[in-house]
């Protein structure tokens, strides 16, 4: 069984991450979805409700698996039976940070190999940073985010204050 691990913050899913999960799961008999918890992020989505809002986005593909993870990247590989990873590029930024990452895991973890998916030209500007930006201000992000991923979204900040004393919806 060939398992593909496509690693992120995910903070919150947008139209660019679901673009590189479709295409991921096209490559592999599973893809797991490996939600980052990072220390030195400040998440505006809990670990939890970025699975919730993953899962609901991505339901309609039947070999993608969402889950958590912390610590370095190929022991979660090597836990999961998987060598090789899916990572999405937007622009010359992306693949500079993303090739020195995929350099530092393939000197710990000769075996795995690292794909890069260039994003569809209709995604390259999304970012999760634009989309929580847009929140806080009560923008619409239909555009950017999976209608069944803002239904989550929607539903999570219309409990909590979003820093705008608004719940980001329209």
């Amino acid at each position: 069984m060939k398992v593909v691990v496509y690693p992120g913050s995910f903070d919150p899913m947008t139209k660019g991450h679901l673009d590189i999960i479709e295409r991921g799961a096209k490559l592999a008999d599973r893809l797991i979805v490996a939600v980052l918890v990072n220390a030195n992020k400040m998440p505006m989505f809990t670990l939890e409700e970025r699975i919730e809002i993953l899962k609901a986005g991505t339901t309609h593909l039947k070999n993608v698996e969402i889950v958590p993870f912390t610590g370095l990247l190929v022991d979660f590989l090597k836990q999961n039976g998987a060598r090789t990873v899916v990572k999405g590029l937007r622009a010359v930024s992306d693949f500079e940070y993303e090739l020195q990452m995929a350099q530092a895991n393939r000197d710990l973890y000769p075996e795995m190999e690292t794909i890069f998916l260039c994003t569809n030209v209709q995604y390259s500007f999304i970012s999760s940073t634009v989309v929580k930006d847009i929140l806080r201000h009560g923008g619409d992000i239909s555009h950017l985010v999976p209608q069944e991923a803002i239904n989550i979204i929607e539903k999570i900040l219309g409990g909590k204050d979003n820093g705008s004393g608004s719940t980001g919806r329209n």
